[in-house]
């Protein structure tokens, strides 16, 4: 079954600097998330399961790999209407700059829009974590015959200056929106919430960045070519002329800004009961299928609190508080804690392994008795023997040619290679 009244459009943000040195290579929704997926997996995937299936994907920056990633995951039918298509910016003889802003982005490719024929337009991030039924958004959207929904989530007075906040009546209509407001204004912001959000202290509603408009409304929005910014922009200046409904949300959402915000969010996933589910059977993650062996453990080795995606070779090692991303090796003897590594994007096989070996090349993976703790460790790079990375706020931010650290985060760069004995501490 098919959402016929919904058209999927999903911002891929703009050159992602905060992410970098992740985003140098690869636009932010494609940056590698839990061991397996992509960034972008997941709003498709909350699409997918509220059974939203014509859905656009704009991007603007280092695309190539996204369009790689989108091209060979999402297959429909061959007599469906399903699709998950990108539109990367382009110069038209109307219009020559990039995308200026998400509302921008959204106007530049109107005309892609308005080929199909929708009701209500859903208009998401491409860099947020979060699972949500968007069908009951868009419910009560349509019930209460609101021209604009915005999800919102209830915060604290810590988080609130962080966020656009909004004011809602009893009725959950938004009458005032302000966007990061110092915290001195913040007792004039507060809105109804339930007992729960009350006892927590989260009396403000933040801004998603998760929009439904009304067709003819998106449209007339549109024609103004000085608004650039849904948040900035176009929130604030149609409080009071259009009917604009708060939907809250009370479940885990985060918002991937920052190396800081991603790692926190990929080590949570190693929780117990982590409060973004990976196993629930009515919110699945899709990604690209790959056909990848089971991971193999070799010898004694210790793993804790980590996860391990498919593929992954461990020899007589330590991993705890990790994910492990597909076909990661890690060699004898090393200690991997409180880290992400990505893994590689394919195998080398034995000869070329032997050969590397024997002339001192250092191979993909990780080498033997290695150090690793609060690092990333990017596709495909090759640690040699003897590595440590100490990270820890100890560091101070800094960016060299190997590798980057962000909040005492060690980041090593795609496709680097640290030489025997290479020590960040």
């Amino acid at each position: 079954m098919q959402n016929s009244k919904t058209l999927a459009i999903i911002l891929g943000g703009g050159q992602g600097s905060r992410l970098s040195p992740l985003t140098q290579s690869r636009s932010k929704p494609a940056v590698p998330i839990a061991g397996k997926y992509r960034l972008v997996d997941i709003p498709i995937s909350n699409c997918i399961n509220s059974d939203i299936k014509r859905i656009f994907v704009l991007t603007q920056f280092n695309s190539a790999s996204l369009n790689k990633h989108i091209k060979n995951t999402y297959h429909f039918s061959t007599f469906s209407t399903s699709f998950v298509d990108i539109l990367a910016a382009e110069q038209t003889p109307e219009n020559a700059t990039w995308f200026q802003g998400t509302a921008d982005a959204v106007r530049q490719c109107m005309q892609y829009f308005l080929n199909h024929d929708f009701k209500y337009a859903l208009i998401l991030s491409g860099d947020q974590l979060y699972q949500m039924d968007f069908n009951d958004m868009i419910t009560r959207h349509e019930e209460s015959g609101a021209e604009i929904s915005i999800a919102t989530l209830p915060v604290n007075a810590k988080d609130a200056p962080g966020f656009g906040i909004l004011k809602t009546d009893t009725d959950d209509w938004i009458t005032a929106f302000t966007e990061k407001p110092k915290p001195d204004v913040l007792p004039d912001w507060t809105s109804p919430v339930s007992e729960e959000m009350q006892s927590q202290g989260k009396h403000y509603l933040a801004s998603m960045g998760i929009y439904v408009f009304n067709r003819e409304l998106l449209v007339k929005l549109m024609s103004d070519p000085t608004t650039t910014d849904f948040g900035k922009e176009i929130m604030p200046q149609s409080v009071g002329k259009h009917k604009i409904r708060s939907y809250q949300y009370e479940g885990y959402w985060t918002d991937i800004g920052n190396i800081d915000s991603f790692f926190e969010a990929n080590l949570e996933l190693t929780d117990e009961i982590p409060q973004f589910n990976l196993f629930d059977n009515d919110n699945r993650i899709f990604t690209r299928a790959r056909v990848l062996p089971p991971s193999k453990i070799i010898g004694t080795s210790t793993i804790s609190k980590s996860l391990i995606a498919e593929g992954c070779i461990l020899n007589h090692c330590t991993v705890n508080h990790s994910v492990i991303g597909i076909r990661t090796r890690i060699g004898r003897d090393s200690e991997v804690h409180n880290s992400y590594l990505m893994g590689s994007d394919f195998y080398q096989n034995l000869k070329e392994i032997y050969t590397n070996l024997e002339h001192r090349v250092i191979n993909i993976g990780i080498g033997e008795r290695c150090y690793l703790n609060n690092t990333i460790i990017d596709k495909n790079c090759r640690i040699g023997n003897d590595v440590k990375l100490n990270g820890g706020k100890h560091l101070p931010d800094s960016d060299h040619e190997l590798y980057t650290v962000k909040d005492g985060i060690i980041v090593v760069k795609k496709n680097a290679t640290l030489p025997d004995g290479f020590v960040v501490e």
